[in-house]
């Protein structure tokens, strides 16, 4: 796909997966053991609080601790002194017992990047996504060095080629692998590579794919120790959920990946004929 079509990642990844999940179910094992992994990793998905007033994103922080999460995740990239109070005020909220990670979405500059950091690291924070916009990936390391909070690449980490660029650059901590990015489970795994043999850690998320997709990064999530952390929230937020098996979620955000031939997962056919066809 890639020799004949440029970018369009997320759906080059729908037929990687689905071809994954068909060399999986001929070698009759479930895809996580396909790929090289096992299931004895506790996988537990953070949750997210979005960007919005302090109060109001303090609010969503004691809802989403109290619905028995174990891990908060919170959006930022607003001016600096809101996303400080932001945080400020999440923490007084719930305390210090949950791990914090914030995701600035690529919305500081440099200075402000690195003010950030320094005024946020006595709240105890997990790390930080992706501070600054992409392009501008020649100051992270500069931020990385001064930050008091490890450094997260994501939208600045699409493929392998981003992978070493940044580890060659010592310009992160982690990694944030997206099945959408990285235009399936064929490029996830030369970016885990590169990871494995330069002691980067790997979070594993996704855009708004269905429990399906999340499915596939779940199994995946279990090939490799040093795959981390889970942001696998999305699914929980449907309003309906048109998947049939798939990974399943307790109470408190664990993650159990199912003990089936293949992925494991697939869509009610019933939903799907009632979905809109646009024909060309």
């Amino acid at each position: 796909m890639n020799s004949v079509i440029y970018a369009n990642s997320s759906i080059k990844s729908a037929f990687d997966i689905a071809l994954y999940d068909i060399a999986a179910q001929h070698a009759g094992l479930p895809l996580y053991a396909f790929l090289g992994g096992r299931n004895n990793k506790r996988l537990i998905t953070d949750f997210t609080v979005s960007l919005g007033s302090a109060e109001k994103m303090a609010a969503d922080a004691v809802k989403i601790k109290a619905n028995g999460f174990q891990v908060v995740k919170v959006k930022l990239g607003g001016t600096k002194e809101a996303d400080i109070e932001r945080i400020k005020k999440i923490r007084e909220a719930i305390g210090n017992e949950l791990p914090v990670r914030i995701d600035a979405n690529q919305g500081w500059n440099t200075t402000d990047a690195v003010e950030i950091l320094h005024a946020l690291a006595p709240f105890d924070i997990q790390h930080c996504e992706e501070p600054i916009p992409r392009w501008n990936f020649m100051e992270l390391p500069s931020i990385r060095k001064q930050s008091p909070i490890k450094i997260m690449a994501d939208e600045s980490c699409c493929d392998e080629h981003d992978a070493k660029r940044l580890v060659d650059l010592n310009a992160c901590d982690y990694f944030n692998l997206k099945l959408g990015k990285s235009s399936g489970i064929f490029g996830a795994k030369k970016i885990i590579g590169i990871a494995e043999a330069n002691s980067i850690n790997i979070q594993i998320g996704g855009f708004l794919e269905s429990r399906l997709g999340f499915t596939a990064a779940a199994h995946l999530a279990l090939s490799s120790d040093r795959i981390v952390h889970c942001d696998f929230d999305t699914p929980l937020m449907f309003a309906v959920d048109p998947v049939i098996g798939g990974i399943r979620y307790s109470d408190i955000g664990e993650i159990w990946v199912p003990e089936v031939v293949g992925l494991g997962a697939h869509f009610d056919a019933g939903y799907l004929k009632k979905l809109e066809k646009v024909v060309v």
